[in-house]
């Protein structure tokens, strides 16, 4: 176990996200699973923004370098500290390859580093934080890219969640759901499911108008190159978070590069021809 005290290791929080109505339905879903605990199923095309939503929930910033590198925090802020000793969602991604042995080994070395993380936070002023906490503190486990479990990894997942008093939730591709109906000892488990759906019209001119702002950019309402420019962008990216996110990138290089002060739709289409974009 390692300790780091530099200021500029200390855990930030992500500016940039954005709560849609679709995160918060994400999160009340989440929240129901953790209560009742029950198995949730959340699925959704690539890009919508389950893993961005997902790590936001569980304040993931706060634990990810000590589950990914064993990494614990002195010196924290009061405010950080509050906010640790309050989380109780973990979340594991599974590797590529993955075996029910390692499946577990990993997933009880997350649940283990997360308590004893809470608890560090709780006795932040004591000498008692480095002993095993005696307190599971984790009441909802969020499992994402599901779709990568075999079937035997699954069960092992099923074993622990029947072990153990949280919630779990399944992250996956749509189809993750049709796949789980073939194995009844899990699926008659799962008490709720959430299909994670496209960003609204409305959220995406949100987004838009938001980012433009920080890059110093707005649109001006009532002109017809930019409702045409908008109208672009809400096509080529139909709804997709990430997509979004990697359009307005290149949307800034093309008006950095020839230094215009504003968007029209032949900047996005040239910014368009630069991705690389699948079906969505």
């Amino acid at each position: 176990m390692q300790v780091m005290t530099e200021q500029r290791s200390q855990p930030q929080a992500d500016d940039n996200f954005v709560v849609t109505k679709e995160y918060r339905r994400f999160a009340e879903f989440c929240h129901a699973c953790r209560r009742e605990r029950y198995i949730g199923l959340c699925y959704g095309v690539p890009g919508v923004g389950k893993t961005l939503s997902a790590k936001n929930l569980a304040k993931w910033y706060l634990f990810e370098k000590v589950i990914t590198e064993g990494v614990y925090f002195t010196g924290l802020p009061p405010s950080l500290v509050e906010e640790v000793k309050t989380c109780r969602i973990a979340l594991y991604t599974p590797p590529v390859a993955n075996s029910p042995a390692l499946v577990a080994r990993q997933v009880y070395g997350v649940l283990s580093d997360f308590s004893s993380y809470v608890e560090m936070a709780i006795h932040f002023e004591d000498e008692g934080w480095l002993k095993q906490p005696e307190i599971d503190y984790c009441q909802l486990l969020i499992v994402d890219e599901a779709d990568r479990l075999s079937t035997s990894s699954l069960e092992q997942v099923r074993d622990i969640y029947d072990k153990g008093q949280m919630g779990l939730v399944l992250i996956g591709m749509p189809g993750l759901e049709k796949r789980l109906a073939r194995y009844p000892q899990l699926y008659s488990r799962i008490g709720f499911a959430h299909e994670f759906k496209i960003l609204s019209q409305a959220e995406i001119i949100f987004l838009l108008e938001r980012h433009l702002h920080q890059l110093g950019f707005k649109l001006q309402e009532g002109e017809f190159a930019d409702a045409e420019a908008l109208a672009a962008i809400i096509r080529i990216t139909n709804g997709n978070f990430r997509l979004l996110n990697r359009l307005l990138t290149q949307i800034k290089r093309v008006m950095e590069i020839n230094q215009l002060g504003y968007i029209t739709k032949e900047v996005v289409e040239t910014a368009r021809d630069c991705l690389v974009i699948g079906t969505i």
